[in-house]
């Protein structure tokens, strides 16, 4: 589960750059704010990759994407985007455990076989 999930958390952390570039065409926003936010967020997403597989680290997952989802408000391509990451992160979760799973199963036949 590690893998996919931190591979969608590095997928989102290019996205939100991008999006950061996107947002500094609004001139109701300064450059600041901007990157602060972009900045932070950049962080988060490398950050969980690091703790998704302690307490709490999906749900923080699942913040990171409602907060993604709802940066449309700023950049309105990012309510498909975060659409799009919100449906990978399940993805990754979902099949990250069966995975898990059926490696602990293969696990457990090879040392029953040993």
């Amino acid at each position: 589960m590690r893998t996919l999930c931190a591979s969608t958390l590095i997928g989102e952390f290019f996205v939100v750059g991008f999006a950061g570039l996107v947002a500094m065409k609004d001139p109701d926003l300064t450059m600041s704010t901007v990157w602060t936010v972009c900045g932070i967020t950049m962080l988060l997403c490398v950050l969980l990759c690091g703790v998704i597989t302690r307490p709490g680290g999906v749900q923080l997952g699942w913040a990171l994407q409602i907060a993604l989802i709802a940066s449309g408000f700023v950049v309105p391509i990012m309510f498909f985007m975060g659409a799009v990451f919100a449906a990978l992160w399940w993805a990754s979760i979902h099949f990250g455990r069966k995975i898990d799973e059926a490696k602990a199963r293969f696990a457990a036949q090879a040392e029953a076989e040993a």
